[in-house]
């Protein structure tokens, strides 16, 4: 007999047909009533044994945690809040959980701190919690391949190991294969990366912008969606030392156009999760309500999580310059009554969250994109305008979290990138054949990076960007 999922079976409507559904038992009740999960649902389904014809032993066996095998008839149920149960015929153990060891862990059916679950991150898939974050998340990355490939993207997998900084950021995990203390050096007394396994200097990629930027050259239209690594010492709710980046890169696109493929592209994946996760969704929602009940009002979430999620999708992004941003927020209430964290009182600061979500929740009340940023505050890559002091820069803003996507329209013309490498002390001979694109055939062209997780963050309501990530790498953090 083919196997069952649990989510079939809670959606089918023919009664007294013969199932098999196998998974791990959530509760046993009354020797009688096993509520059974496979991963597929967060809902549960009810399997009654016959525990006067079952063997004493058996009985004992069926324990929270454990794997087990049922066979039996699909009935419709007489119990309220479930429309079908499971008649068991046959049950089989397939692995035991002594209730003495469940009761150790974070598998026992109590309520646990976020905290005792990233202590347990192997088994804390089990829980409802995060089997319905993992069960967005995949769905988000698969919206996100599906939205891309339906619209004439070409997929390129950038290299992990790079001898690169994109970001010219400095933060980044050296890959050496010489044994620690044992480099050899030259004869300046420095470590000699001619005689390593790269022959040069090589580290883990912070972004994969600059090899998408040269394929999007001779394939127009391409995307990365891979893991990326910062060595930032943040041990912080929204910093990971490994996480997912998803950066489109178009050639031919300037700003303009830019901005439109980020809306309708952050507006698609959503979309889709919203039409496809729907029972997750509700339980996340309830979940963040009870969490709420516990903080002071002022900490509180403004927006339910599916109002926070239409909010993005049903709402037009307003698009303001960074100037005029500025000026809204030197201004505003908050500002003059120094309610600021990190007063704004001159152009050129780099906008902190707490600005950017003064301008999507309280000044503008929908999506914001910032762009023309000033130069000195971006990366070299940016295209450098036509006043000299501001760079084709956007960012979009998103409630509750502040920045979600920041891109740009890239410089495509040879004599202004290199004067900004220089000026930046970025050796050419680094980026040689990054520099080899403005010199046959250069033409504008432009992307963004969104990082993935922060997007899991934000459409499954969590506030610790630990918890929507299988195993997450962080400062004194490599377990698992």
């Amino acid at each position: 007999m083919n196997r069952s999922s649990v989510k079939e079976l809670l959606e089918s409507d023919k009664f007294l047909q013969e199932i098999h559904v196998k998974g791990w038992v959530r509760t046993f009740r009354s020797n009688r009533f096993i509520a059974l999960n496979d991963g597929s649902t967060i809902h549960n389904i009810q399997c009654v044994v016959d525990f006067e014809n079952t063997e004493e032993n058996l009985l004992k066996r069926i324990t929270t945690g454990a794997a087990v095998s049922i066979q039996g008839t699909l009935v419709e149920s007489a119990g309220k809040g479930q429309k079908v149960e499971v008649q068991v015929d046959t049950i089989s153990i397939l692995g035991d959980a002594d209730p003495d060891e469940v009761s150790k862990t974070i598998l026992q059916p109590k309520r646990h701190t976020l905290e005792k679950l990233r202590e347990q991150a192997h088994l804390r898939i089990r829980t409802n919690t995060f089997s319905a974050i993992m069960r967005v998340r995949s769905a988000l990355s698969f919206a996100v391949h599906q939205y891309f490939q339906n619209n004439g993207f070409y997929y390129v997998n950038t290299p992990i190991i790079t001898g690169s900084d994109a970001e010219g950021a400095g933060e980044m995990f050296r890959v050496t294969n010489f044994k620690a203390n044992e480099a050899p050096l030259d004869e300046a007394g420095e470590v000699d990366y001619t005689k390593d396994f790269f022959g040069k200097e090589t580290n883990l990629t912070v972004s994969g912008q600059l090899e998408a930027e040269t394929y999007a050259m001779g394939l127009g239209k391409v995307y990365t969606f891979g893991p990326t690594f910062r060595a930032e010492n943040s041990n912080t709710t929204r910093h990971l030392a490994e996480f997912w980046m998803i950066e489109p890169e178009v050639a031919f696109n300037d700003l303009d156009a830019n901005m439109d493929l980020s809306e309708d592209f952050i507006k698609s994946v959503l979309q889709y999760v919203l039409d496809n996760c729907k029972d997750d969704l509700q339980f996340l929602e309830q979940r963040l309500v009870q969490e709420d009940k516990s903080k002071p009002q002022a900490e509180r979430s403004e927006m339910r999580l599916l109002e926070k999620l239409h909010f993005v999708v049903d709402n037009n992004f307003k698009r303001v310059s960074y100037t005029e941003a500025i000026d809204i927020l030197r201004n505003s209430k908050p500002n003059k009554k120094k309610k600021f964290k990190y007063p704004v009182d001159a152009w050129g600061v780099d906008l902190q969250s707490e600005h950017e979500r003064y301008l999507v929740e309280k000044h503008f009340k929908c999506p914001v994109i910032l762009f023309d940023y000033p130069a000195n505050i971006k990366a070299f890559y940016m295209r450098l305008n036509e006043d000299g002091k501001t760079v084709r820069a956007m960012d979009v803003l998103f409630p509750g979290i502040g920045e979600m996507v920041g891109g740009s329209q890239r410089e495509e013309r040879l004599d202004v990138l290199q004067e900004k490498m220089a000026a930046l002390g970025i050796a050419e001979e680094e980026l040689w054949w990054y520099l080899d694109t403005r010199k046959f055939g250069t033409a504008v062209h432009s992307g963004f990076g969104l990082g993935f997780e922060r997007l899991v963050l934000f459409t499954t309501g969590m506030s610790n960007i630990r918890d929507v990530i299988p195993f997450p790498r962080t400062p004194q953090n490599a377990a698992f």
